[in-house]
């Protein structure tokens, strides 16, 4: 960093990350980020989505979290959406790929992806 304007700059880009991350948007994405999530590789699937949703414009209905222990741990990495209005969605066994489709499927075209929730995991 050289100047003022780069710094205001850099600022003006996470901004942006910043309020996918901590917003209050009518759909929330919650990814269980506690030790057994990490573990199991959580931190790619939160990535994956928060690169997504900024890509597909939907930063200003979608906000993308993390939360401690969901208490699911053998169904690791966990992510929970949250719609106004409807029963919340559970996926399990998440990987950034998962992520990648649950965007398109669910987050833009609003059917949950089944084979990747908690009820056709058990």
């Amino acid at each position: 960093m050289k100047s003022l304007q780069e710094l205001a700059a850099i600022r003006e880009k996470m901004k942006g990350k910043v309020n996918l991350r901590e917003g209050s948007n009518d759909i929330r994405v919650v990814v269980g980020m506690a030790t057994c999530g990490i573990a199991a590789g959580a931190r790619p699937v939160l990535n994956a989505f928060v690169e997504a949703v900024e890509k597909e414009g939907l930063t200003d209905k979608v906000t993308v979290s993390q939360t401690g222990c969901i208490g699911i741990c053998q169904y690791e990495p966990v992510v929970e959406i949250f719609e106004a209005g409807k029963e919340k969605v559970t996926y399990v066994k998440m990987t950034a790929e998962k992520a990648l489709e649950v965007v398109e499927k669910h987050l833009k075209g609003g059917n949950a992806v089944l084979e990747y929730t908690i009820a056709n995991n058990k």
